[in-house]
């Protein structure tokens, strides 16, 4: 039987080096490819055409959502699952939207990876088990968790970046873009999570655990 053929991103070398030794060690599996940047992934995904992406959605200079997205043109067959230390649901619906198709945060274990990887190969959806969690307390409780699954992935990139204290200029530096654009995306922030002024968006950071 064909070894499932893996491209794996993520933007820290351990976590590559850690991915390509666990499942390089199950026979159904074969890891072909490692990237550590969008442009690396854009490269190399047309010649290496692998069955399914291993893409952390904390990358640089384009996020893995964007990334997503490029994908699914250049490489319309190979599946996509979305890897995060996130466990907010609104990264993974974003994700979804872009094409991916599953999502796992970096809490899940190995068999649980393993498992997404086989299921998205056979064409089907996979969420991991924290996140489906977080996914069913939200429809139990919460206007805050709607108001925050309105978010783009960018805007959450913002909102991690006003939860370090970084000002709009040092996250335009951060995020490479343009300040009036980090103005922009911060104005929409709080316009969609109904807040006032940055006090009120640190203050829903906070008891939200964004």
């Amino acid at each position: 039987m064909p070894k499932i053929t893996l491209l794996l991103v993520d933007d820290h070398q351990l976590i590559l080096d850690a991915w390509t030794f666990l499942l390089n060690n199950d026979e159904r599996f074969k890891v072909v490819g490692t990237a550590r940047d969008a442009n690396a992934v854009f490269e190399m995904i047309t010649p290496l055409r692998p069955n399914v992406v291993l893409c952390d959605i904390n990358l640089l200079p384009v996020d893995g959502i964007e990334v997503t997205r490029k994908i699914r043109k250049l490489s319309p067959a190979a599946k996509i699952i979305g890897v995060s230390v996130h466990n907010i649901p609104a990264y993974t619906r974003k994700m979804i939207e872009a094409g991916a198709s599953g999502y796992v945060t970096k809490n899940s274990p190995v068999e649980e990876l393993k498992k997404a990887i086989v299921e998205v190969h056979e064409g089907r959806k996979f969420i991991c088990n924290e996140i489906k969690e977080k996914l069913a307390e939200s429809e139990l409780i919460d206007e805050p968790e709607t108001r925050v699954a309105k978010l783009t992935g960018k805007e959450l990139d913002i909102i991690n970046s006003v939860k370090e204290g970084l000002s709009s200029k040092e996250i335009a530096n951060k995020l490479h873009i343009a300040l009036k654009t980090v103005e922009v995306h911060r104005y929409n922030i709080l316009k969609k999570l109904h807040l006032r002024n940055t006090a009120a968006l640190v203050n829903f950071i906070n008891l939200q655990g964004l």
